[in-house]
């Protein structure tokens, strides 16, 4: 929930902020930098909700006031947290394109990165908004992630779209991943646990011929996953066929329309 002493956003002003543009040094050495970096522990450990500009200021031992001065408000936080979580993505870059054989290799580089990402980071997954803040380490992943796919033969367009499908996917499945955790340790109950109890239910409301298809593909997907559903499995599965849908539109001709 924002303050009430928060400045209306301003998106321009949080791109100044990203870039620390005009950024003066402060006489209490309290700067951007070290809000963001305690914000970021506080969301590692206890989610995006826990995060609060007193909180953030008990953890530096600052009054809460004092960093209005730096950042103007909670939205224009969240954005700066996720500009610098993306920081940790790459080395540098070049290293996406430079560190793999071919662009299919590279896609499972950059899909893996980003999995990785949101394990440590999960509050990412709450923060995102439609339109991206561009601050320096977003510009430079996406420089660095579109280096695996330059000139394999795909347009511009393309080129832009096929990352947003890989990236969409990763977040999507580690999204729903993450709720999986959630309920895990909400509920108490381990997997096997949650069919135990719900089992005898299942057989006796899934009888006769009404669910024929449903009945027979959840048996088999349950049983193979060993639970209700495998975010992982699904990820990786996902990753995969969207590769086979990115060599199809190499070698099978291009649109930038859809119609």
């Amino acid at each position: 929930m924002a303050s009430k002493k928060e400045a209306t956003f301003d998106p321009a002003r949080t791109l100044g902020l990203l870039w620390r543009v005009d950024e003066k040094p402060s006489r209490t050495g309290l700067s951007v930098d070290a809000i963001v970096t305690a914000a970021i522990e506080i969301a590692d450990t206890d989610g995006l909700d826990a995060v609060s500009m007193r909180k953030v200021a008990d953890r530096l031992g600052v009054g809460a006031m004092s960093l209005y001065t730096h950042v103007p408000g909670r939205e224009d936080l969240a954005d700066l947290m996720i500009d610098a979580a993306l920081g940790s993505l790459y080395s540098s870059i070049d290293e996406p394109a430079s560190s793999v054989g071919d662009w299919r290799e590279g896609l499972r580089f950059v899909a893996d990165r980003n999995w990785q990402l949101y394990q440590r980071h999960s509050w990412i997954l709450d923060a995102q908004g439609a339109r991206g803040a561009l601050g320096p380490h977003t510009n430079d992943k996406y420089e660095a992630e579109l280096g695996v796919i330059d000139g394999v033969g795909l347009t511009d367009t393309e080129m832009d779209s096929v990352l947003t499908l890989v990236l969409t996917h990763v977040a999507g499945t580690a999204r729903a991943l993450a709720r999986f955790n959630k309920v895990r340790v909400e509920s108490g109950m381990t997997d096997a646990q949650w069919w135990e109890a719900t089992a005898p239910v299942l057989e006796r409301v899934m009888v006769g011929d009404r669910y024929p298809l449903s009945s027979r593909v959840g048996t088999a997907a349950s049983t193979s996953y060993g639970a209700a559903s495998d975010p992982l499995h699904e990820y990786v599965f996902g990753v995969e066929r969207i590769l086979d849908g990115v060599a199809a539109l190499i070698d099978g001709g291009h649109t930038d329309s859809i119609g």
